[in-house]
């Protein structure tokens, strides 16, 4: 997933994003409340992972931007030193998703985005399957029929973004902001999506591969053929 830590302690910030990467995760930060504003007005995230005391403003603006801003697929999850119940209760009631009090273990924080990736995404289960293509989000095994296919994390991360968000169009640019975060901003042109997405083709093979359409001037569009 991509998520957005907006967290003003530079170490905690830190920790998160580390973690939370080596779990497979796309992670993005913001260390005050401008930059987070900034950002999520920008890009759309699946977690934004959010501080309530951010420098230069309150986390429960951000919370309240992301709302109006932003469609209901972003889950927002608020960390905060405050175990305050009123805290919780306005956080929740605005419309985050769930609440951590510091301090917390890292292990707990990635099992609560887990939560929310299953909820969201894979309908509360760690499986997803599209016809014959089935996709073990726990184990990162995919099999096309009875057939196990072998992908680099990038071809898997693709893969699975495809699925989750079929019969929409999506652009290249989105594609490489979802597999790269900030650096995508860093890319002159995004000719390595076609040799990704040729790459996952090939591997799927003929059945697998017939759902990926090229949206041409656009993107890609993973539908049932």
């Amino acid at each position: 997933m991509k998520i957005l830590i907006a967290e003003d302690e530079f170490s905690l910030q830190q920790s998160i994003a580390i973690y939370l990467e080596k779990q497979g995760n796309v992670c993005e930060v913001a260390s005050d409340f401008n930059e987070a504003s900034y950002k999520v007005s920008l890009y759309d995230y699946d977690i934004v992972i959010l501080d309530l005391n951010l420098l230069t403003g309150s986390g429960i603006d951000i919370l309240k931007q992301l709302k109006k801003e932003q469609d209901a697929n972003t889950a927002v999850i608020i960390i905060s030193a405050n175990n305050s119940l009123d805290d919780k209760l306005k956080g929740l009631d605005l419309g985050a998703d769930d609440y951590l009090t510091k301090p917390f273990h890292l292990a707990e924080l990635n099992s609560r985005v887990k939560a929310i990736l299953r909820r969201q995404k894979f309908g509360g289960g760690t499986i997803v399957v599209f016809n014959e293509i089935k996709i073990d989000t726990d184990g990162h095994l995919v099999t096309v029929g009875e057939k196990v296919i072998v992908l680099t994390k990038k071809e898997y991360d693709l893969l699975l973004f495809f699925v989750t968000n079929k019969n929409r169009v999506l652009s290249k640019e989105i594609i490489a902001e979802h597999l790269w975060g900030d650096n995508s901003d860093l890319i002159d042109n995004f000719d390595f999506i076609y040799v990704h997405v040729n790459n996952l083709r090939k591997k799927l093979t003929k059945e697998g591969a017939k759902y990926i359409k090229t949206a041409y001037g656009s993107g890609y569009k993973f539908i049932d053929d």
